[in-house]
């Protein structure tokens, strides 16, 4: 049995109505950078937002190979599921939606906290200025790393598959307005919901806000588990990797961070060294 979670099979209205999304995603980013440049008289990255676009188109090309390594995985829970959680009631949506954003937040915890989901994680935080073309860089290898695997729990417990990959889906088109640094504060709403004004903390790379906010479209679960960090005004932000990476070429963008942990590897001395150097903190090897 073939099966792909992040990958459901789709009708040509879908088709139609998720590439109407997609451009109006692009038209936003473009927008966002034609009234820098001409209105409000800013410096603009146009370079970095060429290679982001080059690296959401290869990230199409990968997608379409079909390649995942969670798919066993995913088969395998689908089908030893201990229920089917019929979605039919607003309490059987609301609870999938938590589940979500909970197996979101354990994921993307792990991408920052774990080198080898970090290899592929790492791309999404490599431009130097947080924009709206900066959310459509994720990296070609998410699938090939076994990220889906987070989720496969929903899977078990008998939510669709279909249904949790949409939800998963409108949590990352959730996250794109967040990457508008520009945008002011929402009062009570960044309690409980995950904000520009949070994102841009996460996209930091001060030792004073690494590693924080890890939420999707809720905030709720940084407060419960001790990750979350407010922007502090005497600590100014700068965005992009611990060590700037100082390229708009897309494969160097995409295969970088892969590079330095397989130098790490080679260099690492015996197989406990090898695993803390795969499967430690990005950090514990200088």
């Amino acid at each position: 049995m073939s099966f792909d979670l992040l990958r459901p099979a789709v009708g040509p209205g879908i088709a139609i109505w998720l590439a109407g999304l997609l451009a109006v995603v692009l038209a936003a980013a473009t927008l966002e950078g034609l009234v820098q440049s001409f209105v409000r008289r800013r410096a603009y990255d146009w370079r970095a937002y060429g290679a982001s676009l080059a690296d959401a188109a290869g990230r199409r090309a990968v997608d379409a190979l079909g390649l995942s390594i969670a798919a066993p995985v995913l088969a395998f829970a689908h089908a030893h599921r201990i229920d089917t959680i019929v979605l039919s009631t607003p309490s059987a949506f609301a609870l999938l939606f938590l589940g979500q954003e909970f197996c979101y937040y354990w994921y993307h915890r792990a991408a920052h906290r774990v080198r080898w989901f970090w290899a592929s994680h790492a791309v999404h935080h490599s431009p130097n200025e947080l924009t709206l073309a900066a959310a459509l860089r994720l990296g070609w290898t998410g699938k090939l790393t076994g990220t889906a695997l987070f989720f496969a729990p929903l899977v078990w417990l008998g939510f669709p598959p279909v249904a949790v990959a949409a939800t998963l889906a409108a949590n990352l088109l959730y996250q794109f307005w967040l990457h508008a640094p520009w945008m002011p504060r929402l009062g009570p709403l960044e309690w409980v919901f995950n904000t520009p004004t949070h994102h841009k903390v996460h996209h930091a790379s001060n030792p004073e806000y690494l590693d924080r906010n890890y939420g999707g479209v809720l905030i709720v679960f940084d407060r419960l588990f001790g990750t979350f960090a407010d922007e502090r005004k005497e600590v100014p932000l700068r965005y992009g990797l611990t060590v700037p990476l100082r390229t708009n070429n897309p494969l160097r963008i995409a295969f970088h961070e892969w590079a330095n942990l397989g130098r790490d590897l080679r260099q690492a001395k015996g197989w406990r060294a090898k695993a803390a150097t795969l499967f430690g903190p990005p950090g514990a090897v200088s």
